[in-house]
Order: structure tokens, then sequence, then C-alpha cells
């Protein structure tokens, strides 16, 4: 059909024990942005993946501009000016912004008018000139290990527009971003829509949809299950197309019952790199069958704070009590064995070994002790059993069961086996840091309910996140960070959304 810029045809795709998509038929039309949205695992990063040529269907048929697709390779997509930037991004770290973006299709002059050789020097003027066109704006000659993620995230899309793409796939891409980053990036993705670009929006944050977009198609477990006016259709009509089954956007709470306090952290710094502190005599105590929530904008120490807790960066000062222990400078092995357990932040890097199994990776701190280990000897057979418990138990989506490698998962299926790892040790003391980044409404729900599951069966329970509605709906008590230091230490009930806010931004100060 014309008035499509890309159609795809009754596309079926696949993988071992799994159909990522069954039978998807949609249209995507020129200039619009075009939302792909579904749970954690419900194939649309498959589906995009076949549009940029990384994946071949099995059956059906692709058409750019009316033409049908012979040939499958991000090659011949970026021939064709498709673009797609990837939840995880590919990006060379210990190379610059520029020679990131060129590689593949490097611009080249002739030495002496004989010799070629790469032209960084105009390349990174041009790359200046289109970041600053976009209000992308980066400087060319950083290299990538420097950047945050959001810059990281302007690099990959800077990539697609030097490659002149006119169809842009965005994969997930405010998973990893603070609430004012994301705010940033749906502007630049409106202005390219006006520039003419087709975006298409691969995500199952409702919010952000009904924000920018003007149609989506609804995947779940790999079918399509409508195609949807965006403004037609409310966030609850999507939620329950989604999951397939009514979704509550509410957290059913308990009033708490504290005891004593599990986790005491007094005076603690801890310094950064260059010996500055990030973390600057923060002291704080949470109670077993209590939620104590920590409120900021990214990079104010929240993460520094978990991290200390746990073992993985050493306090310069302070001291860290868990369950009447003084933990300040045990092992992280200690600790575990202690009483706590952690969710990190960064579930690829800290949370999981990508290339073990899924079942492995269930068992990471258990591996050593009974009944999964006799005599030195791993028992597998013990092993598969406990992991097909939590499979079940915490929904994790997976190809192979127990014998997939995590890799191959959805960030969000990857993202509930940490969860299930870490509830299944039954420690009086659980951090949990960002632990619904990147899942969806239904995910998000199930993680809520066993968060407070856990605080009711009296667990004393860290929650560092930077989404306020988490933190308003989950915590008993908030302490709010600003540049290192808690401001306000208070019960939930007691502050206002508004007034959290302000804390955060560092406006308001006892």
């Amino acid at each position: 059909m014309d008035e499509y810029i890309v159609e795809m045809r009754h596309i079926t795709k696949r993988f071992p024990g799994i159909v990522a998509n069954d039978d998807i038929s949609i249209g995507i039309k020129k200039g619009e942005i075009f939302a792909l949205l579904g749970e954690n695992g419900a194939g649309k990063s498959t589906l995009m993946s076949i549009l940029f040529g990384m994946y071949e269907p099995d059956e059906g048929e692709v058409y750019i501009r009316g033409e049908k697709v012979e040939h499958f390779s991000p090659n011949h997509a970026t021939e064709l000016n498709i673009g797609m930037v990837h939840q995880h991004f590919k990006l060379v770290s210990n190379y610059t912004i520029t020679e990131n973006i060129i590689l593949g299709m490097e611009p080249k002059r002739r030495l002496g008018g004989l010799l070629p050789v790469v032209d960084v020097k105009n390349a990174d003027k041009k790359i200046a000139d289109l970041s600053r066109k976009y209000g992308l704006e980066v400087d060319p000659t950083q290299k990538i290990e420097n950047l945050n993620v959001s810059m990281q995230q302007r690099v990959e899309i800077l990539k697609m527009l030097y490659r002149e793409a006119e169809i842009l796939i965005f994969d997930e891409p405010t998973a990893v971003l603070t609430p004012q980053e994301v705010e940033f990036l749906l502007d630049i993705i409106r202005e390219m829509r006006k520039m003419g670009k087709t975006i298409i929006l691969i995500t199952h944050k409702l919010e952000e949809i009904k924000q920018v977009a003007e149609r989506c198609a609804i995947l779940c477990q790999g079918k399509l299950t409508a195609v949807c006016d965006v403004a037609q259709t409310s966030t609850k009509q999507m939620a329950s197309l989604m999951v397939g089954r009514d979704v509550s956007f509410e957290v059913e709470k308990k009033p708490p019952r504290f005891g004593k306090e599990v986790l005491q952290v007094e005076h603690l710094v801890v310094k950064n790199a260059d010996g500055f502190p990030v973390v600057n005599d923060v002291s704080f105590g949470v109670r077993s069958g209590e939620i104590f929530a920590i409120a900021g904008v990214a990079g104010n120490g929240q993460v520094e704070i978990a991290d200390a807790v746990a073992g993985m960066v050493q306090c310069a000062e302070g001291k860290i009590t868990l369950a009447d222990a003084d933990i300040t400078h045990a092992s992280t092995r200690a600790r575990i064995e202690k009483g706590l357990a952690y969710i990190p932040e960064d579930r690829q890097s800290s949370g999981l070994i990508l290339d073990f199994s899924l079942g492995d990776n269930l068992l990471l701190k258990r591996y050593y002790q009974e009944p999964y280990c006799e005599k030195g000897i791993l028992q597998r057979d013990a092993f598969e059993k406990k992991s097909r418990e939590l499979i079940e138990q915490f929904d994790i989506r997976s190809g192979q069961g127990e014998k997939t490698t995590v890799r191959s998962m959805s960030g969000g299926n990857q993202q509930k086996a940490i969860v299930a790892r870490e509830i299944e040790l039954n420690t009086p003391c659980i951090i949990f840091v960002q632990p619904t980044r990147g899942l969806d409404i239904g995910a998000i729900e199930h993680i809520h309910e066993q968060i407070l599951k856990e605080r009711d069966k009296g667990k004393a329970i860290l929650l560092i996140s930077l989404e306020l509605d988490e933190i308003m709906k989950l915590a008993d008590t908030i302490g709010i960070i600003y540049n290192g230091q808690l401001l306000k230490i208070a019960a939930a009930e007691t502050l206002t959304t508004n007034e959290v806010g302000q804390y955060m931004m560092g406006v308001k100060a006892e």
C-alpha cells in the first residue's frame, strides 16, 4: 500500500523453544511517530531487528517505500535509510564520538595527493554541526568511556542521522534515562518528526506513548493484539491489551509494623576516584518491616550509598552495621552471609554473568551451599529443580528454560532473574536499586507486589529509585539526597510529591 513507508506482512520468527513473532502485519506511514508496545519478551525488539536486517524472517515479507526487501543485513538497511538505536548501545568505549559515528563509512582524504587517510578533522566539524542542528550538542573528540548514559544515547542518535536515516527505530530509548533526560529525548523525537523523519518507538511506557505517538501496535506473547489510535485509547486499555488482563495502577499497601533496626549507616563518607566525597556524612537506619527509600536526581550519591552497604565500593569514613554486626570492612560474601541481598542498578555489568545459563545465574550466591554442592561437587539436579521453581514463581520468560543463556534474554526478564535470586536468599535486609528500570507495566506491578510482600514478612528494605511515583507508592520513610547529603528524612505520609521534588533539586533544605 502506497500510503506506508514501511510494511511488514505476516512476519513469523522462531528461536529454539519460542515463537518470537507470530504472523504479524503492520504498516507505518511516512512522517509519523509509531509506537510498538508490549511486555518484556513480547517480540517487539525481534520484529524491529528484522526491519533493521539483523534477522531474516522465517515467514512473511517486508516492503520499504513499496519495494520488497530481498536481502536482510544492517548494511542493506542503512542503504534503505533505516537506522536503529539499540537498547544496549553498540559503541566502542575507547574510541571518540567521531570515530564511533564514522565507523564503517570513514571519509577519506589524500595525504600529499597520494596516500589515503581518514579525514577525522572534517568529520569532527560535520558531527558538531549536525549535533547543533538537532539540539544534541556533543564534543566529537570525547571518548565514549568518559560519557554518561544519556550522552552515549545522543551518539547513537547522531550515528543514524550522520548516515542520513529517514526511518529511525528507537529500542527502549528511555529505559536508562532520568525523568529530565526523558523529556529532553521526547523533545528531540518530536523535532525529528517535524523534519520529516519516520520514528518507530519500541517501549512499554504508556505515558510516553501518550505524549508523542500517533498510533501504536500492541504485541502480547509474540502476537499482534491491536493497532490503536493513541489519542482515542486510554492507558488502562493499552495496559490490558499488552498484558492480556486488567492491570492495577495502584498498589495495595498494609499499614507498616516496624520492628528493631536491622541496618544502621553512621556518618558514611564515600569518595570517587579523584578523592572527592560523593557521599558526605550520611546517617540513617532501616527497621524490620520498613521500606526506607532514598529519593534524588541521578548522580547525587544514592547509588554509592547502596554500593557501600553492599561492599561494592569502600567507604572512606563511617560505620555500617547489619543485624548488630559491624560489616564496614567485610567482604561481599560475608555481607551476604550476614543477611544482605542486593539488586544492583546495572543488571548487565553487576547483576548477571551474561554468558552463563539462567539456572547458573539464579544460584550464583548459593552454588557452594548444600543441596547445590556436596563435597565440592555441584549437584546439577538440585540446580535445575530450584531454577525451575524460581522461573515459574517470578514468571521469567526464556526460550529454553533454565538452560537459556542470559545474554539472549530481554532486559526485563534479566531483571526478573536478579530479583528472584535475591528474594530467594531470604535475608533480613534487601537493597533494591532501580528495581523496575526497563520493565513493562505487568512486571512492575509484580515487582512492587514482591517488595511489599517482603516488607510485610518483616524484612528491612532499602529502596533507591529515580522514579518519584514509585517511591511515593512504596516507601514508609523517605530520605532525600542532594549533592551527597541527606537533606531530609521523614515518614512518607508527611511529604507531598512536590515537597520531595523541591528537596531533590536542592531548593529546600532543613
